[in-house]
């Protein structure tokens, strides 16, 4: 029996030999991990005040984009009014300015003796009437270019 014991007790040892190494390695792996349990805890912390601050920051943000958007919205309303005066005052200019083109046209072919075509005659008026149309016609494009320039400030 006391080889049986020997054997036995032989193979213990040999067995506790990796085991003792095994443990010893664990050992060394807990200890360090506890020590970077700390830096993770702070770690998550960290991450966990961002994740706050990002969701605290969220309607702030929206706010903003609303009041933004909505600021846009209004430039962008008054921009097109303006657009519409800008090309209402620019079509009268350009019939303003083919009456004018037309008037000075018959005054020079006036000047110069020539027919006037018939397209330009006008029928004919005793020259009080013809003044008083002139001023009307004249003195309501005034007005109108007046209406439209006050309308762009």
């Amino acid at each position: 029996m006391d080889n049986i014991d020997l054997f036995i007790n032989l193979i213990v040892i040999v067995l506790l030999i990796p085991a003792i190494v095994y443990v010893y390695k664990l050992d060394k792996n807990l200890t360090l991990m506890r020590q970077n349990q700390k830096a993770l805890l702070k770690l998550i912390e960290a991450l966990n005040d961002a994740t706050y601050k990002a969701e605290n920051s969220i309607p702030k943000l929206k706010s903003v984009t609303e009041s933004s958007s909505n600021d846009l919205k209004e430039v962008v309303d008054n921009a097109k009014e303006l657009k519409d005066d800008l090309m209402f005052i620019n079509e009268r200019a350009d019939n303003l300015a083919d009456r004018l083109e037309d008037a000075i046209k018959t005054g020079r072919q006036m000047k110069e003796g020539s027919p006037i075509s018939e397209k330009k005659v006008t029928p004919i008026m005793a020259p009080q009437e013809k003044e008083n149309t002139d001023d009307i016609s004249r003195s309501e494009a005034e007005m109108e270019l007046l209406k439209a320039l006050r309308a762009i400030k």
